[in-house]
């Protein structure tokens, strides 16, 4: 697996990496400006400035209702995103220009003044840190200041907050089904929403705990690594090994040049005896492939090794031949990918003679034979006939069993993984006669679980016979199309996988697209309000409050309580009496270990206050704050909800105030 950064330095692995830039911190995305908001936030503005409401106070808290992906818990992010919007909050000239022709006529002249000379300088902004674990009802941002500046901010801390948290939530639970020994790649730039998007999702799927990048502008910008292998193009671009121009490699240490196609055309003669594995079955054209590219990265060689299938047998023509029975409403094999990485062995033709033809699997899991023609046997030719697998001894003597036997074939002959595998492993042994090590294989068709183990059992048996201990832990990268239950799916069949790459299902959050974010008015002029609806879920906590987070004995977190803030904050060793916001009968006593405050000021008198971690540590936080819930939080599976409760005194304040501003109705 090669990586790369802004400064490049040679890692051990023959990856490449970056000396940390600490400028990239301060990079700010010139998109998030002033006029990356809603309409109406700015005819809001003018409503009211025309009323007179300029030096009107007011407090928002920004908040979500509820958990994405049916979990129990969300990561903050995007805080740092949000400060840098702060700093750079001011109407340009063009932009007074473009409001005065986009708003509707008769606005006076002098609002456009007045939006001229606005900037956040006035705006208190609260938040708990980036990177902890929150829950629902609890603001992430508390902004306090002038109405009018805290009413613009809204939509584009919206925006900055809420896929940034989505993104780095989901990442945080792709982390935790894989298992921290797992190396997690993000590869989702080109299925992203857009190049905004994809840098976001390259940033926050780090935060989240993914290892590193495919975005090489996200790499740059944040010091994330770089980390890419080839596509299958690579592989279909050479035919054969005729078209290798560079076929000699110099010894790392001693600088001997030798022939590279040589050595691995040796070594692939022995392993094609040690594996059970003709020569003929492997494609010249990969293996041309091949060595140039560890010709070009010998100390970063990793290699695709599911381009080529040599002797493909699909389960449409299994079934067509009557070997394979059709399941009713399937009349293909649903894993067809899975079924056919592997061939009957012996395959012939019509004639009798081995099958010669390479299939090149595209990247959508279709098929051409390298002539841009569909092929089902190889030869491109879909109506040539095929010869009937031979059967072994027991299925000549009761053909009823045939079907039985080929199935068996079917998973016997994954013992080999044909074309690429045979051609990376003489790869391999040739580099490694020349003083390298090669990185490993990526992945990215078919039965994930079964070819990685079979990958390392060969790696397994080639280490044992050529005596070369760091073979057998060659890397494993998997591939295609994998979301949080194909990895789950994948440890209860005991993969053998080291490193998954993930884009669709991680970038474009599938699962759930949206984190619902929203910016409530909770206070204006020192006055509480409160937005009443008959979805209690959508009746807002009125007021300015704090939030404090309340730890058990077994150090983990029990419960988090919002108090008013004029309320003694609760202590150690101290009752605190902690009641559900709307239900009355749902209140129990806390004796916390550990009172932790979430709220520190970020932002006040026009500058950031508090020094900001940079990525790492954030990224570090994110794995702390999970540590401190329990385990049955953070299960997949019908987790337990965390406890979000209020104290007796904001209780009953909430509740005065909603009698007082519900209409009482009445009856006739």
């Amino acid at each position: 697996m090669m990586s790369a950064n802004n400064s490049v330095d040679l890692l051990e692995d023959g990856a490449f990496a970056s000396s940390k830039n600490s400028w990239n911190r301060y990079y700010h995305n010139s998109v998030v400006q002033p006029l990356l908001t809603d309409l109406y936030q700015i005819t809001m503005a003018y409503a009211y400035w025309k009323s007179g409401k300029i030096d009107d106070h007011a407090v928002f808290d920004l908040f979500f209702r509820s958990n994405p992906f049916h979990g129990e818990f969300t990561i903050f992010a995007g805080l740092e995103e949000c400060l840098k919007f702060m700093e750079n909050f001011h109407y340009s000239e063009t932009d007074i220009q473009y409001l005065k022709h986009a708003l509707p006529q008769g606005i006076e002249e002098e609002f456009f003044e007045y939006l001229g000379q606005l900037t956040a300088k006035d705006i208190t902004l609260y938040a708990i840190k980036e990177g902890s674990v929150a829950f629902p009802r609890v603001p992430l941002i508390k902004v306090a200041g002038p109405l009018i500046i805290a009413q613009l901010l809204e939509t584009t801390l919206l925006t900055l907050v809420n896929y940034a948290s989505l993104m780095a939530t989901n990442a945080a639970r792709y982390r935790m089904v894989a298992g921290r020994h797992i190396n997690l790649l993000e590869f989702g730039l080109r299925r992203a929403q857009g190049p905004d998007g994809g840098l976001s999702a390259s940033k926050y799927a780090y935060i989240g705990g993914f290892d590193g990048t495919s975005n090489v502008l996200a790499g740059k910008l944040f010091n994330i690594p770089v980390k890419g292998t080839h596509a299958h193009a690579y592989i279909t671009s050479f035919t054969g090994i005729e078209e290798l121009k560079t076929r000699v490699l110099a010894h790392k240490e001693t600088g001997d040049k030798r022939d590279l196609l040589e050595l691995a055309i040796q070594h692939r003669i022995q392993l094609s005896k040690i594996l059970d594995i003709s020569t003929s079955e492997s494609s010249e054209g990969e293996l041309a492939a091949m060595v140039s590219f560890a010709i070009a990265f010998p100390d970063g060689f990793m290699a695709l090794v599911d381009t080529y299938d040599v002797k493909r047998y699909s389960a449409f023509r299994l079934h067509s031949l009557g070997y394979l029975p059709v399941l009713q409403g399937d009349d293909t094999n649903e894993n067809d990918d899975a079924a056919s990485a592997t061939s009957p062995p012996e395959a012939t033709d019509a004639t009798g003679a081995e099958n010669e033809g390479d299939t090149a699997v595209d990247d959508d899991g279709g098929l051409s034979n390298g002539n841009g023609m569909s092929t089902e046997n190889g030869n491109g030719n879909e109506d040539d006939e095929m010869t009937p697998l031979p059967m072994c001894a027991n299925c000549e003597a009761n053909a009823r069993n045939a079907r039985g036997c080929v199935v068996r074939h079917l998973k016997s002959v994954g013992k080999c993984f044909r074309s690429g595998l045979l051609n990376f492993c003489a790869v391999a042994l040739a580099l490694n006669d020349q003083g390298y090590r090669a990185v490993g294989i990526r992945i990215d068709s078919g039965d994930l679980a079964y070819l990685s183990c079979l990958s390392r059992e060969t790696f397994e048996r080639i280490s044992e016979r050529f005596k070369l201990p760091w073979f057998s832990k060659l890397t494993i990268v998997a591939s295609n199309d994998i979301n949080e239950e194909t990895i789950l799916s994948l440890n209860e069949q005991g993969h053998k996988i080291d490193c998954f790459g993930i884009g669709t299902h991680l970038v474009t959050c599938q699962r759930q697209p949206a984190l619902g974010c929203v910016y409530k008015m909770v206070e204006i002029n020192t006055q509480p309000r409160i937005k009443l609806s008959q979805d209690v879920g959508k009746v807002t906590m009125p007021g300015n409050k704090n939030v404090f987070r309340l730890y058990g004995a077994d150090g983990h977190a029990l419960i988090d309580l919002l108090q008013r803030v004029d309320e003694s904050p609760p202590e150690v060793g101290q009752k605190v009496l902690c009641r559900h916001p709307f239900q009355e009968s749902k209140r129990a006593y806390v004796i916390p270990t550990h009172v932790e405050a979430l709220y520190d000021v970020y932002w006040a008198d026009g500058r950031v206050t508090q020094a900001m971690p940079s990525l790492d540590e954030v990224r570090d936080r994110v794995q702390n704050s999970l540590k401190t819930l329990r385990q049955d939080h953070k299960r997949t599976l019908n987790p337990t909800p965390y406890k979000v409760a209020v104290s007796d005194n904001l209780y009953n304040f909430i509740h005065d105030l909603w009698l007082q501003n519900a209409p009482i109705g009445e009856l006739s």
